[in-house]
């Protein structure tokens, strides 16, 4: 009897106590969210001279934080290597994960972490010298590969020798910057990592015309931006960050016609920045939560081609990433 009575009264003063302020009370209190990015990969999350940071990943970042602040300015950035960006998010160190790390089950559903959505299709792939005269990478039996060590990677490359017969020596390092400077200086034949990163790391080569990256894709690198598990709100938030910014694109709002979609837009256009209707009440948003970020950050489209695409030193085609109504996989749920 004593007992139940204890627990009755532990249950009791468990449902007194005040419940955990959520990310957004957190975020709005601090007057700033901190997203964990990759540290330094071109295109996607790299500092300027000044410290300021850019990219595609770092983009998502500065629509989430315009979204919630009205300004995308309001984001501190910290860069994490692959061994701790998972333990970061979990420990509440940051905010929201933005950085090149596949969507897995076991990542989605053992973790205590969420994928709210695909910002970026890729796959890995391997690259190596134009001089030795490889078409493919059926070519690579008894290679020795790069890799940076506690990801996908390693798993993707194992699975891909096995399957065609072939043998590979490994070699692994904990950060991307060492595995390309390992490849660059002949402690490996490849370099095998998301095609993306690839396109990164070879602008880092002292002659980066010099390197190849071979046709295939040996797997499939769904990559998004990450929260923890259990906070549905600042999940939405983030979810409808990104989703905003390609219907954005779908319905051809970009940042320099705002404004002018605000007045003469279709009434689904002004359903999205706000007119009509407050969509962003549910989650805690102001009703021009999506104008903000269109016009502070972009639709996808100027996000993709300004950082990683036409715009850009790395000039990867859109491909996969196009959307929908273009042959290719990038699809939002409606807004409304």
């Amino acid at each position: 009897m004593k007992t139940r009575l204890l627990l009755i009264a532990g249950l009791m003063a468990a449902c007194a106590m005040p419940a955990a302020a959520g990310t957004l009370e957190t975020a709005r209190s601090r007057g700033e969210m901190i997203c964990g990015v990759s540290p330094g990969v071109a295109g996607f999350s790299v500092p300027d001279e000044a410290g300021r940071w850019g990219g595609f990943d770092v983009d998502i970042c500065r629509a989430v934080a315009a979204s919630v602040f009205g300004d995308a300015g309001k984001v501190r950035y910290t860069p994490l290597s692959p061994k701790d960006r998972f333990v970061s998010l979990q420990s509440g160190e940051i905010d929201m994960l933005s950085r090149q790390a596949t969507w897995t089950l076991s990542r989605d559903t053992q973790m205590g972490l969420r994928y709210v959505g695909i910002g970026y299709y890729d796959g890995q792939g391997f690259m190596v010298r134009k001089s030795l005269n490889i078409k493919s990478a059926k070519e690579l039996n008894g290679a020795s590969v790069c890799v940076p060590t506690g990801t996908t990677t390693e798993l993707n490359i194992a699975d891909y020798f096995r399957a065609n017969g072939m043998k590979f020596e490994g070699v692994a390092f904990e950060a991307g910057d060492q595995v390309a400077k390992a490849f660059e200086s002949g402690r490996c034949d490849v370099f095998s990592n998301d095609v993306s990163a690839l396109s990164a790391y070879r602008l880092k080569l002292v002659n980066p015309t010099e390197y190849v990256i071979l046709p295939e894709l040996i797997s499939k690198e769904p990559l998004g931006p990450v929260v923890r598990q259990g906070d549905e709100t600042w999940t939405s938030i983030v979810r409808w960050s990104l989703y905003a910014m390609l219907v954005a694109e779908e319905l051809g709002v970009t940042s320099a016609n705002v404004e002018e979609q605000k007045k003469t837009g279709s009434p689904e256009v002004q359903r999205l920045l706000g007119v009509t209707g407050n969509l962003g009440e549910s989650m805690g948003l102001k009703p021009d939560w999506a104008l903000q970020i269109i016009k502070q950050v972009g639709n996808y489209g100027e996000v993709y081609e300004r950082n990683v695409g036409s715009g850009s030193k790395l000039g990867i085609e859109r491909g996969l990433n196009k959307l929908w109504t273009q042959g290719g996989l990038q699809y939002a749920p409606p807004v409304r």
